[in-house]
Parts: C-alpha cells; sequence; structure tokens
C-alpha cells in the first residue's frame, strides 16, 4: 500500500469524525490526482484491515480512535533491557512485564512476572549471563518448576525463547511485544500466563473494545503458533459482544 496514503489519511478527519465515501474519494483525489478510484479502493481496503480506517455504515469512512497498545516500561524493566543490549547489541529480544495486562482483567493477580523473549540459539547463554547477578531468575520454566519454587518468590523473572517471526514493536526505544503477541501467548503458555486463563474472554473483549487491533498481524502470528481456529472462536464470541 501507498504509504504517502497511510500517512496522509489522518489529516483528512482532522475537523470531521466522518467522511461519507464520495467526500473521502474527493479529498483523496485532490492529493493524488492521477490515481483511479479502483486503485483508492484497493488502498481504502488495506487500510480496514490494518485497523486503521473504519466503515462504521455503509458509505461512511471514520478512523481508528482506540489506543495504541504502549504500556509503561518500569525502569527495572529499562535496567533489563540495557543490560542485556549492551552485552549483546546483535541478538533480537524483547522485554515485558504480566502487569501490562492487569487493566485487561477483572481481578487483579497476586503475581507479576518479568519476561525477557531472546531468540532462540542466544537464549540460554542471556539466562547464564543474567543469572550471575539475578537472583529468582529462571530460564523457560516448566509447570514443575513454577509450582516449587516460582509461586513461592517474589520479583520473578523469566528467560525464555522467542518464536522466531513474533510481532515486536518498539516503545521508547525499548523492543516488546504487540499486544495481538500477548493475546496469542496467552492460549499457549499458561503457566507465565497462569493468572489470566480464567478470564480469556473478558481479557480478548476489553483489548478489542479497548486497543487497536491489527488482525492481520495476530492472523499470522496465531498459524505460526498453531492457535488460528481458536483465535477466531474467540473473536467471534467476543466481537458480538462488543
Amino acid at each position: 500500500m501507498d504509504d504517502t496514503l497511510k500517512n496522509r489519511i489522518v489529516t483528512y478527519f482532522e475537523n470531521e469524525k466522518t467522511l461519507s465515501r464520495k467526500e473521502l474519494l474527493s479529498t483523496i483525489l485532490a492529493d493524488f490526482p492521477n490515481w483511479k478510484e479502483s486503485t483508492i479502493n484497493v488502498y481504502l481496503s488495506k487500510l480496514k484491515k490494518n485497523g486503521i480506517l473504519k466503515n462504521p455504515s455503509r458509505g461512511i469512512y471514520s478512523l481508528d480512535s482506540k489506543e495504541a497498545f504502549k504500556p509503561k516500561i518500569e525502569q527495572s524493566l529499562r535496567k533489563l533491557n540495557n543490560k542485556i543490549q549492551t552485552e549483546y547489541p546483535y541478538i533480537n529480544f524483547c522485554v515485558w512485564d504480566t502487569k501490562w495486562l492487569n487493566d485487561l482483567m477483572r481481578h487483579q493477580p497476586f503475581k507479576q512476572y518479568q519476561i525477557i523473549e531472546v531468540e532462540k540459539d542466544a537464549a540460554e547463554q542471556v539466562f547464564n549471563k543474567l543469572n550471575e547477578s539475578i537472583k529468582n531468575i529462571f530460564y523457560n520454566p516448566n509447570a514443575e518448576l513454577f509450582e516449587r519454587y516460582i509461586h513461592n518468590a517474589d520479583e520473578i523473572i523469566i528467560v525464555k525463547p522467542l518464536v522466531s517471526e513474533a510481532p515486536l514493536i518498539k516503545v521508547d526505544k525499548i523492543t516488546i511485544p504487540t499486544l495481538e503477541k500477548l493475546l496469542v501467548d496467552m492460549l499457549i503458555d499458561v503457566d507465565v500466563f497462569a493468572s489470566q486463563q480464567g478470564e480469556i474472554e473478558y481479557i480478548y473483549r476489553t483489548a478489542f473494545s479497548k486497543f487497536q487491533i491489527n488482525m492481520n498481524r495476530m492472523k499470522r502470528y496465531a498459524i505460526r503458533r498453531n492457535r488460528a481456529k481458536q483465535i477466531e472462536e474467540i473473536k467471534s464470541i467476543i466481537t458480538a459482544q462488543i
């Protein structure tokens, strides 16, 4: 899709919350007089699929007014990120905190974890380095480790392999998972997301109503993690309730 239109589309709605199809086409053609209507239709369709443009009723367009997922990154997580970045400047990794999901939940969990996901070939090496100076850090723990050690400890840090091609974003120059990634992983990593398992439908419904969700990105990652069918089932249920 032409990034020029993607960047310009926001300006078309500065004075109007909605535009008719005729008004939107006229505005676009004023900026891009050489474009054909069929070309514009393709671009508008892609903007809708990417969650940038909404079509609330036939012939009416608006911008998605939902928030972008941009959680607060606490100083302790920043320090972890900077430590890894300094020691291993060329590896792919992301950091995040399970408390970022609290606003999507009814009941607030007692346990919070800071998670570091590192590309598979370097994950154990990064863990060993951090383990030299950090207490209560675990490498890709299984259910037994959670039950015996993690559930009874505080200020837990977990290092685990990063799924290749996982959707990531940068917030304040720090790489974190996208919300779409967290929502998919929630269906798989049941030990890390133990506190969320009883509220998955509620969490999805809240996420979809509050934040911008890129369904194409979510579907691609869900396919990669073999959860595409489950995502579609949950989406069908919650979108009918929003």
